[in-house]
Protein backbone atom coordinates (compact mmCIF):
# COMPACT_ATOMS: atom_id res chain seq x y z
CA UNK A 1 0.00 0.00 0.00
CA UNK A 2 1.27 3.45 -0.85
CA UNK A 3 2.26 5.38 2.25
CA UNK A 4 0.51 8.68 2.83
CA UNK A 5 2.77 11.46 4.01
CA UNK A 6 -0.01 13.75 5.15
CA UNK A 7 -2.94 15.66 3.75
CA UNK A 8 -1.62 18.11 1.15
CA UNK A 9 -4.90 20.02 1.08
CA UNK A 10 -4.77 20.62 4.81
CA UNK A 11 -1.12 21.67 4.64
CA UNK A 12 -2.09 24.30 2.04
CA UNK A 13 -5.27 25.35 3.80
CA UNK A 14 -3.89 28.08 6.03
CA UNK A 15 -2.02 29.75 3.17
CA UNK A 16 -5.00 29.57 0.85
CA UNK A 17 -7.36 30.96 3.46
CA UNK A 18 -4.96 33.77 4.33
CA UNK A 19 -4.61 34.82 0.68
CA UNK A 20 -8.38 34.99 0.22
CA UNK A 21 -8.84 36.88 3.50
CA UNK A 22 -6.15 39.39 2.52
CA UNK A 23 -7.94 39.96 -0.75
CA UNK A 24 -11.19 40.77 1.01
CA UNK A 25 -9.49 43.06 3.52
CA UNK A 26 -7.65 44.91 0.76
CA UNK A 27 -11.00 46.02 -0.62
CA UNK A 28 -11.67 47.98 2.53
CA UNK A 29 -8.68 50.21 1.76
CA UNK A 30 -9.14 52.61 4.65
CA UNK A 31 -7.46 51.18 7.73
CA UNK A 32 -3.86 52.28 8.35
CA UNK A 33 -1.19 49.57 8.36
CA UNK A 34 -0.57 49.83 12.09
CA UNK A 35 -4.19 49.29 13.05
CA UNK A 36 -5.14 45.85 14.43
CA UNK A 37 -7.79 43.90 12.55
CA UNK A 38 -10.78 45.20 14.48
CA UNK A 39 -14.27 45.45 13.00
CA UNK A 40 -16.10 48.35 14.63
CA UNK A 41 -19.83 48.52 14.10
CA UNK A 42 -22.11 51.15 15.63
CA UNK A 43 -25.43 50.13 14.10
CA UNK A 44 -26.59 48.63 17.38
CA UNK A 45 -24.99 51.03 19.81
CA UNK A 46 -27.59 51.92 22.38
CA UNK A 47 -29.84 49.03 21.32
CA UNK A 48 -28.86 46.63 24.04
CA UNK A 49 -29.65 42.95 24.03
CA UNK A 50 -30.59 40.83 27.04
CA UNK A 51 -27.97 41.28 29.74
CA UNK A 52 -28.35 37.80 31.23
CA UNK A 53 -27.49 35.79 28.14
CA UNK A 54 -24.47 33.51 28.03
CA UNK A 55 -21.00 34.27 26.79
CA UNK A 56 -20.15 31.74 24.08
CA UNK A 57 -16.76 30.11 23.66
CA UNK A 58 -16.57 28.55 20.21
CA UNK A 59 -13.89 25.87 19.74
CA UNK A 60 -13.00 24.51 16.30
CA UNK A 61 -10.96 21.30 16.13
CA UNK A 62 -9.28 21.83 12.78
CA UNK A 63 -8.28 18.86 10.68
CA UNK A 64 -11.29 16.61 11.18
CA UNK A 65 -11.06 14.90 14.56
CA UNK A 66 -11.87 11.21 14.91
CA UNK A 67 -15.19 11.26 16.72
CA UNK A 68 -15.20 7.47 16.97
CA UNK A 69 -12.24 7.76 19.33
CA UNK A 70 -13.34 10.93 21.14
CA UNK A 71 -16.61 9.19 22.05
CA UNK A 72 -16.31 5.44 21.63
CA UNK A 73 -19.35 3.44 20.41
CA UNK A 74 -18.14 0.32 22.17
CA UNK A 75 -21.67 -1.09 22.18
CA UNK A 76 -21.63 -1.42 18.38
CA UNK A 77 -19.79 -4.67 17.52
CA UNK A 78 -19.00 -3.38 14.02
CA UNK A 79 -16.71 -0.78 15.59
CA UNK A 80 -14.23 -3.50 16.50
CA UNK A 81 -14.61 -5.27 13.16
CA UNK A 82 -13.48 -2.15 11.30
CA UNK A 83 -10.58 -1.16 13.58
CA UNK A 84 -8.11 -3.87 14.40
CA UNK A 85 -5.60 -1.74 16.33
CA UNK A 86 -7.14 1.73 16.79
CA UNK A 87 -10.35 0.70 18.54
CA UNK A 88 -10.65 1.69 22.20
CA UNK A 89 -11.38 -1.46 24.25
CA UNK A 90 -14.75 -1.70 26.01
CA UNK A 91 -15.05 -0.80 29.70
CA UNK A 92 -15.48 -4.43 30.77
CA UNK A 93 -11.85 -5.21 29.90
CA UNK A 94 -10.89 -4.33 33.42
CA UNK A 95 -7.26 -5.36 33.10
CA UNK A 96 -6.70 -3.21 30.00
CA UNK A 97 -5.38 0.27 30.82
CA UNK A 98 -6.64 1.54 27.46
CA UNK A 99 -10.27 0.60 28.09
CA UNK A 100 -13.06 3.14 27.65
CA UNK A 101 -14.67 4.94 30.57
CA UNK A 102 -18.35 4.06 30.42
CA UNK A 103 -20.88 6.84 29.85
CA UNK A 104 -24.25 5.19 29.28
CA UNK A 105 -23.83 1.50 28.58
CA UNK A 106 -23.15 2.03 24.86
CA UNK A 107 -20.74 4.95 24.55
CA UNK A 108 -17.57 5.68 26.47
CA UNK A 109 -14.65 8.08 26.70
CA UNK A 110 -11.08 7.04 25.90
CA UNK A 111 -8.60 7.34 28.78
CA UNK A 112 -7.25 10.66 27.46
CA UNK A 113 -10.74 12.21 27.73
CA UNK A 114 -11.45 10.90 31.25
CA UNK A 115 -11.03 14.35 32.92
CA UNK A 116 -14.43 15.28 31.46
CA UNK A 117 -16.26 12.33 33.01
CA UNK A 118 -16.94 14.20 36.27
CA UNK A 119 -18.56 17.07 34.36
CA UNK A 120 -20.60 14.54 32.36
CA UNK A 121 -21.84 13.02 35.62
CA UNK A 122 -22.74 16.51 36.89
CA UNK A 123 -24.85 17.04 33.78
CA UNK A 124 -22.62 19.85 32.52
CA UNK A 125 -20.97 18.06 29.59
CA UNK A 126 -22.93 16.90 26.56
CA UNK A 127 -21.84 14.81 23.58
CA UNK A 128 -23.82 14.82 20.34
CA UNK A 129 -22.91 11.88 18.10
CA UNK A 130 -23.49 11.21 14.40
CA UNK A 131 -23.65 14.93 13.77
CA UNK A 132 -21.93 17.34 11.42
CA UNK A 133 -22.11 19.05 8.05
CA UNK A 134 -24.71 17.34 5.88
CA UNK A 135 -22.88 18.36 2.69
CA UNK A 136 -20.89 15.40 1.35
CA UNK A 137 -17.58 17.21 0.89
CA UNK A 138 -14.43 15.67 2.34
CA UNK A 139 -12.35 18.72 1.56
CA UNK A 140 -10.98 20.47 4.66
CA UNK A 141 -11.21 23.86 3.00
CA UNK A 142 -14.81 23.51 1.82
CA UNK A 143 -16.05 21.80 4.97
CA UNK A 144 -14.53 24.41 7.27
CA UNK A 145 -15.89 27.25 5.16
CA UNK A 146 -19.38 25.76 5.03
CA UNK A 147 -19.52 24.98 8.75
CA UNK A 148 -18.20 28.37 9.81
CA UNK A 149 -20.51 30.20 7.42
CA UNK A 150 -23.45 28.06 8.49
CA UNK A 151 -24.36 27.31 4.87
CA UNK A 152 -22.80 25.36 2.00
CA UNK A 153 -22.17 28.49 -0.06
CA UNK A 154 -18.70 29.44 -1.28
CA UNK A 155 -19.82 33.04 -1.80
CA UNK A 156 -20.86 33.57 1.81
CA UNK A 157 -18.00 35.28 3.65
CA UNK A 158 -19.57 36.04 7.00
CA UNK A 159 -19.78 33.54 9.83
CA UNK A 160 -22.72 32.34 11.85
CA UNK A 161 -21.30 33.80 15.07
CA UNK A 162 -20.48 37.12 13.43
CA UNK A 163 -24.02 37.35 12.08
CA UNK A 164 -25.42 36.53 15.51
CA UNK A 165 -23.54 39.49 16.98
CA UNK A 166 -24.62 41.75 14.12
CA UNK A 167 -28.29 40.86 14.60
CA UNK A 168 -28.59 41.45 18.34
CA UNK A 169 -27.74 44.36 20.59
CA UNK A 170 -24.63 44.44 22.74
CA UNK A 171 -24.77 42.75 26.10
CA UNK A 172 -22.77 45.42 27.98
CA UNK A 173 -23.36 49.08 27.23
CA UNK A 174 -20.41 50.78 25.57
CA UNK A 175 -18.31 47.61 25.29
CA UNK A 176 -15.22 48.20 23.14
CA UNK A 177 -14.96 44.53 22.25
CA UNK A 178 -17.85 42.17 21.70
CA UNK A 179 -15.89 39.25 20.27
CA UNK A 180 -12.30 38.05 20.19
CA UNK A 181 -10.69 35.40 18.01
CA UNK A 182 -7.64 33.88 19.65
CA UNK A 183 -5.60 33.04 16.55
CA UNK A 184 -3.32 34.66 14.00
CA UNK A 185 -6.14 35.60 11.61
CA UNK A 186 -9.84 36.15 12.16
CA UNK A 187 -11.74 32.88 11.74
CA UNK A 188 -14.63 32.93 9.29
CA UNK A 189 -16.90 32.00 12.21
CA UNK A 190 -16.53 35.58 13.52
CA UNK A 191 -16.50 37.46 10.21
CA UNK A 192 -19.19 40.13 10.07
CA UNK A 193 -19.33 40.65 13.81
CA UNK A 194 -19.24 44.23 15.13
CA UNK A 195 -16.39 45.25 17.45
CA UNK A 196 -14.50 42.04 16.82
CA UNK A 197 -10.76 41.52 16.84
CA UNK A 198 -8.23 38.73 16.59
CA UNK A 199 -5.31 38.28 18.98
CA UNK A 200 -2.60 35.71 18.44
CA UNK A 201 -1.17 36.49 21.86
CA UNK A 202 -2.94 38.31 24.67
CA UNK A 203 0.41 39.49 25.99
CA UNK A 204 1.44 41.13 22.73
CA UNK A 205 -0.47 44.40 22.32
CA UNK A 206 2.31 46.45 20.74
CA UNK A 207 1.84 49.03 18.00
CA UNK A 208 4.97 47.83 16.22
CA UNK A 209 8.36 49.49 16.01
CA UNK A 210 10.84 50.27 18.77
CA UNK A 211 9.42 50.22 22.29
CA UNK A 212 11.39 53.30 23.44
CA UNK A 213 9.72 55.47 20.80
CA UNK A 214 6.23 54.04 21.20
CA UNK A 215 4.82 56.81 23.39
CA UNK A 216 5.89 59.54 20.95
CA UNK A 217 4.56 57.61 17.94
CA UNK A 218 1.22 56.90 19.61
CA UNK A 219 0.84 60.54 20.58
CA UNK A 220 1.50 61.59 16.99
CA UNK A 221 -0.96 59.01 15.66
CA UNK A 222 -3.67 60.12 18.07
CA UNK A 223 -3.33 63.70 16.91
CA UNK A 224 -3.14 62.77 13.24
CA UNK A 225 -6.24 60.57 13.24
CA UNK A 226 -8.26 62.90 15.46
CA UNK A 227 -8.83 65.11 12.41
CA UNK A 228 -9.31 62.28 9.89
CA UNK A 229 -12.58 61.46 8.13
CA UNK A 230 -15.27 60.54 10.69
CA UNK A 231 -15.29 56.79 10.01
CA UNK A 232 -11.53 56.50 10.08
CA UNK A 233 -11.21 58.77 13.13
CA UNK A 234 -13.69 56.61 15.06
CA UNK A 235 -11.90 53.40 14.06
CA UNK A 236 -8.54 54.82 15.16
CA UNK A 237 -9.95 56.08 18.45
CA UNK A 238 -11.53 52.69 19.16
CA UNK A 239 -8.25 50.99 18.33
CA UNK A 240 -6.33 53.13 20.83
CA UNK A 241 -8.96 52.43 23.47
CA UNK A 242 -8.98 48.71 22.69
CA UNK A 243 -5.22 48.39 23.03
CA UNK A 244 -5.34 50.32 26.29
CA UNK A 245 -8.10 48.00 27.52
CA UNK A 246 -6.20 44.83 26.62
CA UNK A 247 -3.05 46.11 28.29
CA UNK A 248 -4.97 46.90 31.45
CA UNK A 249 -6.00 43.24 31.78
CA UNK A 250 -2.39 42.31 32.68
CA UNK A 251 -2.79 38.89 31.14
CA UNK A 252 0.80 37.82 31.82
CA UNK A 253 0.00 37.88 35.56
CA UNK A 254 -3.44 36.27 35.26
CA UNK A 255 -4.19 33.88 38.13
CA UNK A 256 -6.73 31.10 37.44
CA UNK A 257 -9.24 30.56 40.22
CA UNK A 258 -9.96 27.38 42.13
CA UNK A 259 -6.52 25.91 41.56
CA UNK A 260 -7.22 25.46 37.85
CA UNK A 261 -4.16 24.37 35.89
CA UNK A 262 -4.02 24.92 32.15
CA UNK A 263 -1.60 22.90 30.01
CA UNK A 264 -1.18 20.07 32.46
CA UNK A 265 1.77 17.78 31.71
CA UNK A 266 1.21 14.33 30.28
CA UNK A 267 0.53 11.52 32.78
CA UNK A 268 4.05 10.16 32.38
CA UNK A 269 5.57 13.49 33.38
CA UNK A 270 6.18 14.71 29.85
CA UNK A 271 5.34 18.18 28.65
CA UNK A 272 3.06 19.52 25.93
CA UNK A 273 3.99 21.10 22.66
CA UNK A 274 2.61 22.75 19.55
CA UNK A 275 -1.12 23.26 19.12
CA UNK A 276 -1.84 21.19 22.24
CA UNK A 277 -0.30 23.86 24.50
CA UNK A 278 -1.61 26.71 22.32
CA UNK A 279 -5.12 25.49 23.13
CA UNK A 280 -4.55 25.75 26.86
CA UNK A 281 -3.13 29.24 26.46
CA UNK A 282 -6.20 30.24 24.44
CA UNK A 283 -8.66 28.95 27.03
CA UNK A 284 -6.69 30.73 29.76
CA UNK A 285 -6.98 33.92 27.71
CA UNK A 286 -10.71 33.32 27.21
CA UNK A 287 -11.19 32.94 30.95
CA UNK A 288 -9.28 36.16 31.62
CA UNK A 289 -11.46 38.09 29.15
CA UNK A 290 -14.66 36.73 30.67
CA UNK A 291 -13.57 37.37 34.25
CA UNK A 292 -12.51 40.92 33.34
CA UNK A 293 -16.20 41.58 32.55
CA UNK A 294 -15.41 44.07 29.80
CA UNK A 295 -18.38 43.10 27.64
CA UNK A 296 -16.88 40.33 25.50
CA UNK A 297 -19.77 38.12 24.38
CA UNK A 298 -17.98 35.57 22.22
CA UNK A 299 -14.51 34.05 22.08
CA UNK A 300 -13.41 31.80 19.23
CA UNK A 301 -10.55 29.34 19.66
CA UNK A 302 -8.87 27.21 16.97
CA UNK A 303 -7.23 23.93 17.93
CA UNK A 304 -5.36 22.23 15.09
CA UNK A 305 -3.58 18.92 14.62
CA UNK A 306 -6.52 16.53 14.13
CA UNK A 307 -5.80 15.35 10.57
CA UNK A 308 -4.58 11.89 11.56
CA UNK A 309 -3.95 10.06 8.29
CA UNK A 310 -1.08 8.15 9.84
CA UNK A 311 0.12 7.07 13.27
CA UNK A 312 -3.03 8.23 15.02
CA UNK A 313 -1.80 6.66 18.30
CA UNK A 314 -4.82 7.22 20.60
CA UNK A 315 -3.16 5.39 23.53
CA UNK A 316 0.42 6.66 23.42
CA UNK A 317 1.36 9.71 25.46
CA UNK A 318 3.22 11.31 22.58
CA UNK A 319 0.80 10.21 19.86
CA UNK A 320 -1.00 13.06 18.07
CA UNK A 321 -4.49 11.80 18.89
CA UNK A 322 -3.70 11.13 22.54
CA UNK A 323 -2.04 14.52 23.01
CA UNK A 324 -4.90 16.30 21.29
CA UNK A 325 -7.57 14.58 23.37
CA UNK A 326 -5.66 14.98 26.62
CA UNK A 327 -5.13 18.69 25.98
CA UNK A 328 -8.78 19.10 24.98
CA UNK A 329 -10.10 17.36 28.09
CA UNK A 330 -7.72 18.76 30.71
CA UNK A 331 -7.91 22.33 29.45
CA UNK A 332 -11.71 22.28 29.20
CA UNK A 333 -11.75 20.94 32.75
CA UNK A 334 -9.38 23.74 33.83
CA UNK A 335 -11.59 26.35 32.15
CA UNK A 336 -14.64 25.01 33.97
CA UNK A 337 -12.83 25.04 37.33
CA UNK A 338 -11.49 28.55 36.74
CA UNK A 339 -14.83 30.07 35.75
CA UNK A 340 -16.85 28.12 38.32
CA UNK A 341 -14.60 29.17 41.21
CA UNK A 342 -14.75 32.80 40.08
CA UNK A 343 -18.55 32.78 39.70
CA UNK A 344 -18.79 33.07 35.90
CA UNK A 345 -19.48 29.53 34.71
CA UNK A 346 -23.22 29.92 35.19
CA UNK A 347 -23.36 32.21 32.16
CA UNK A 348 -20.87 30.55 29.83
CA UNK A 349 -21.49 27.91 27.16
CA UNK A 350 -18.68 26.19 25.27
CA UNK A 351 -19.40 24.62 21.86
CA UNK A 352 -16.82 22.29 20.26
CA UNK A 353 -17.03 21.22 16.59
CA UNK A 354 -14.83 19.80 13.83
CA UNK A 355 -15.34 19.78 10.07
CA UNK A 356 -15.91 16.03 9.62
CA UNK A 357 -15.09 12.73 11.26
CA UNK A 358 -12.73 10.03 10.05
CA UNK A 359 -13.39 6.81 8.16
CA UNK A 360 -14.68 3.93 10.24
CA UNK A 361 -12.00 1.66 8.79
CA UNK A 362 -8.42 2.36 9.74
CA UNK A 363 -5.94 2.66 6.87
CA UNK A 364 -2.62 0.91 6.33
CA UNK A 365 -0.66 3.64 8.06
CA UNK A 366 -2.20 3.22 11.53
CA UNK A 367 -4.45 6.18 10.84
CA UNK A 368 -7.84 7.13 9.40
CA UNK A 369 -8.91 9.18 6.40
CA UNK A 370 -11.52 11.88 5.82
CA UNK A 371 -14.97 10.72 6.81
CA UNK A 372 -18.42 12.25 7.33
CA UNK A 373 -20.34 12.03 10.63
CA UNK A 374 -18.64 13.13 13.82
CA UNK A 375 -19.19 14.28 17.40
CA UNK A 376 -19.72 17.76 18.74
CA UNK A 377 -19.70 18.69 22.39
CA UNK A 378 -21.19 21.30 24.69
CA UNK A 379 -19.88 22.33 28.09
CA UNK A 380 -21.64 24.50 30.64
CA UNK A 381 -23.98 24.53 33.60
CA UNK A 382 -26.91 25.28 31.29
CA UNK A 383 -26.48 22.34 28.93
CA UNK A 384 -28.57 19.21 29.30
CA UNK A 385 -25.48 17.11 29.78
CA UNK A 386 -24.90 13.66 31.20
CA UNK A 387 -25.99 12.07 27.94
CA UNK A 388 -24.88 11.24 24.42
CA UNK A 389 -27.49 12.91 22.28
CA UNK A 390 -28.52 11.84 18.80
CA UNK A 391 -29.76 8.84 16.86
CA UNK A 392 -27.06 6.24 16.33
CA UNK A 393 -27.08 5.05 12.70
CA UNK A 394 -24.86 2.01 13.24
CA UNK A 395 -21.47 1.01 11.87
CA UNK A 396 -22.37 -2.14 9.96
CA UNK A 397 -21.00 -1.86 6.43
CA UNK A 398 -24.42 -1.49 4.81
CA UNK A 399 -25.25 1.42 7.13
CA UNK A 400 -22.18 3.54 6.45
CA UNK A 401 -22.11 6.76 4.48
CA UNK A 402 -20.51 6.09 1.08
CA UNK A 403 -19.52 2.64 2.41
CA UNK A 404 -16.82 3.88 4.80
CA UNK A 405 -17.95 6.67 7.13
CA UNK A 406 -20.39 7.34 9.95
CA UNK A 407 -23.73 8.61 8.69
CA UNK A 408 -25.14 11.92 9.98
CA UNK A 409 -28.46 11.93 11.79
CA UNK A 410 -28.23 15.42 13.36
CA UNK A 411 -27.38 18.60 11.45
CA UNK A 412 -24.76 20.39 13.59
CA UNK A 413 -26.70 23.64 13.04
CA UNK A 414 -29.59 22.24 15.06
CA UNK A 415 -27.39 22.27 18.16
CA UNK A 416 -25.80 25.65 17.43
CA UNK A 417 -29.18 27.23 16.61
CA UNK A 418 -30.60 25.99 19.90
CA UNK A 419 -27.67 27.50 21.78
CA UNK A 420 -28.10 30.79 19.91
CA UNK A 421 -31.81 31.06 20.66
CA UNK A 422 -31.99 29.60 24.16
CA UNK A 423 -28.66 30.69 25.68
CA UNK A 424 -27.68 33.74 23.60
CA UNK A 425 -31.32 34.89 23.38
CA UNK A 426 -31.26 35.61 19.67
CA UNK A 427 -34.48 34.51 18.01
CA UNK A 428 -33.47 35.83 14.59
CA UNK A 429 -32.18 32.46 13.42
CA UNK A 430 -32.84 33.24 9.76
CA UNK A 431 -30.13 35.93 10.00
CA UNK A 432 -27.71 33.61 11.76
CA UNK A 433 -28.36 30.75 9.31
CA UNK A 434 -29.46 32.37 6.02
CA UNK A 435 -30.32 29.12 4.29
CA UNK A 436 -33.86 28.96 2.91
CA UNK A 437 -33.61 25.17 2.73
CA UNK A 438 -32.82 24.77 6.42
CA UNK A 439 -35.18 24.89 9.39
CA UNK A 440 -33.65 24.23 12.82
CA UNK A 441 -34.87 21.26 14.84
CA UNK A 442 -34.13 21.71 18.53
CA UNK A 443 -32.87 18.59 20.31
CA UNK A 444 -33.18 19.71 23.95
CA UNK A 445 -29.43 20.19 24.16
CA UNK A 446 -29.61 23.24 26.45
CA UNK A 447 -32.00 24.86 28.85
CA UNK A 448 -33.75 28.12 28.05
CA UNK A 449 -32.24 31.18 29.75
Amino acid sequence: MQRKVGCQEYENLSRRGLIEKMGRQALQGLAPAWMPSVTFGSDYRGKFGPADRDVLISVYLRGGCDGLTVCVPYGDPAYYQHRSSLAVPPPDQTTNANRAVDLNGFFGLPPAMQPLKELYDLGHFLVVHATGLTNNTRSHFDAQQFMEAGKADKNLWTGWLGRHLASIGEMKEGALLRAVGLSGTLALTLEGGPRTTTLANMEDTRYGGRSESEAARVNWLRQAYATAQPGLAEAADNTFKTIDLLRSLNFSNYQPAGGAQYNQPMPNGGGTYGSASDFGNSLRAAASLIRADVGVEAVHVDFGGWDTHEYQAPFEYYGPMYMGMYSLATNLRALYTDLEASGFMGNVTVAIVSEFGRTVQQNGNYGTDHGHGNVMMLLGKNVNGGQVLGTWPGLASELLHEHNALAITTDYRDIIAEVVQKRLKNTNLSAVFPDSGYTPTFRNAVRAA
